[in-house]
């Protein structure tokens, strides 16, 4: 028996009535590639292009991306780490590179493709427009969602109090080790960058046992251990959007870790780099 298909709202945009948008997660679909019956969105070579798209029509449905029984355009990117950001008047012809998308069209869905990495989607509540963004940290640290928002202000009149946003289930300080040079790349280009890390002792069960001998009989050259840092990606967004105008009340952040919950996400970390992927979409109902 298929599992049910469980897809996460943000608070602040369920109230938008002529909003569609959803955060994917693993329940519910027909891919056997991950374990169980999992809701890959993501074509790859583990996985059957049938379930996929048997998958992403169903999760479609489920949050009412459809008119009648014909499914909503759905629009994805080649996703890169940049902050390449497309524009969408028209249904794109063939792959797009990029890792944001905006527009005020109707009837179409717009959506990244996430394993760890964040979904993050902007909606301005005014003019009716919308845009999705991919923020790894190569991304972030590049600005996608701050300059996000400078686009919808460039092609639709957005003004950043208008602007509800959301940010999708990612992972998490508490498991996104990164190293000494991402925090260098954030500490330059943010007056606020070390606030945005923290940093943890390497354990060493044989020091912390005995103290005593690394007390007398440390040999030359061998100091502390090194620090590992951990990199809070959610609160990097977060503060970008607030840099941008956004009223910081009016951006809602998931609390699930996909490192922490591969049993309901899917996390590139956690699972070893063989794993399905989800979708954060965004679209804008035609009536």
């Amino acid at each position: 028996m298929r599992d049910k298909l469980i897809v996460l709202h943000a608070g602040n945009l369920s109230r938008v009535p002529w909003l569609v948008h959803g955060f994917s997660t693993r329940a519910g679909g027909c891919s056997r590639a991950y374990g169980g019956n999992a809701l890959n969105l993501g074509f790859a070579k583990q996985d059957s292009r049938s379930a996929v798209e048997r998958n992403q029509a169903a999760f479609m449905r489920q949050i009412g991306a459809a008119s009648g029984k014909k499914l909503w355009p759905l629009v994805t990117l080649r996703q890169v780490h940049s902050d390449l950001i497309h524009c969408i008047s028209e249904i794109p012809a063939g792959p797009i590179m990029g890792d944001g998308l905006i527009t005020q069209k109707p009837g179409v869905l717009l959506a990244v493709k996430t394993a760890d990495c964040l979904p993050v989607i902007l909606v301005d509540i005014t003019r009716k427009a919308i845009g999705v963004f991919h923020a790894g940290w190569r991304s972030t640290v590049k600005r996608i969602v701050e300059k996000g928002v400078g686009e919808m202000r460039r092609n639709f009149g957005t003004r950043s109090r208008d602007i509800r946003a959301a940010i999708g289930p990612g992972i998490h300080v508490c498991c996104y080790l990164v190293g000494a040079e991402v925090q260098e790349r954030f500490e330059s280009q943010f007056a606020y960058g070390s606030e945005l890390f923290r940093e943890a002792k390497e354990a060493d069960q044989i020091r912390e046992r005995y103290p005593l001998m690394f007390l007398t009989a440390r040999a030359p050259g061998h100091g502390e251990l090194p620090k590992k840092i951990f990199l809070d990606l959610a609160e990097a967004n977060r503060r970008q959007l607030i840099t941008a105008g956004v009223a910081a009340r009016s951006i809602w952040a998931s609390e699930l870790c996909t490192s922490c919950r591969p049993d309901l996400l899917f996390s590139h970390r956690a699972e070893k780099g063989v794993t399905g992927r989800m979708l954060g979409v965004v679209g804008i109902r035609a009536h």
